[in-house]
C-alpha cells in the first residue's frame, strides 16, 4: 500500500476534507486517504454557486463504484465556485485530489481560524489512530 499523501500546507477535517485559504475563500476537496477509500469516483453532485451552508452540513455527494459519500462544509458560508470539470471528469478527484481534483470554494460568513482544523501531522495521527 502506498503512503497517503498529506500536504503540509493544507488543513484537514476529521471527515477527510482538506482546505486551503485562497483570497478570502477556502478551497475544499477530499483527501488522498478519502479518495483511496472510495475507490473510483464516477459522479460528483456539485452544489449550486450561491448556496448558503452551515459548518457540518452535507454540501454534495460523491458516487464511486463502491459507495456514496457526503462531503461536508468546513465552515458557515456561501459556495462561491465549483469545479465544473468534475462533471465530465470525476476521476480527477482520484488522480489529483489536492490540485485539479478540488471540489468547491466557500466564502466564510465570519473569520476562520485555520488553527481549529487539523494540520498535516494531526491528520496523519488521526489516520493512524483510526487504523487501530
Amino acid at each position: 500500500m502506498s503512503e497517503t499523501k498529506v500536504p503540509e500546507e493544507l488543513r484537514f477535517t476529521k471527515t477527510h476534507e482538506w482546505l486551503r485559504s485562497e483570497g478570502g475563500d477556502l478551497v475544499v476537496g477530499i483527501t488522498d486517504h478519502a479518495q483511496s477509500e472510495l475507490t473510483d469516483i464516477v459522479f460528483v453532485e456539485l452544489p449550486a454557486v450561491g448556496t448558503a451552508v452551515k459548518a457540518g452540513d452535507s454540501v454534495l455527494v460523491l458516487e464511486s463504484v463502491k459507495t456514496v459519500a457526503d462531503l461536508y462544509a468546513p465552515v458557515d458560508g456561501t459556495i462561491s465556485a465549483v469545479n465544473g470539470e468534475l462533471k465530465s471528469h470525476p476521476e480527477r478527484v482520484n488522480q489529483d485530489p489536492y490540485a485539479s481534483g478540488w471540489i468547491f470554494r466557500i466564502t466564510p460568513t465570519g473569520v476562520v481560524d485555520l488553527g481549529n482544523f487539523l494540520d498535516a501531522a494531526g491528520y496523519r495521527a488521526a489516520l493512524a489512530g483510526a487504523a487501530h
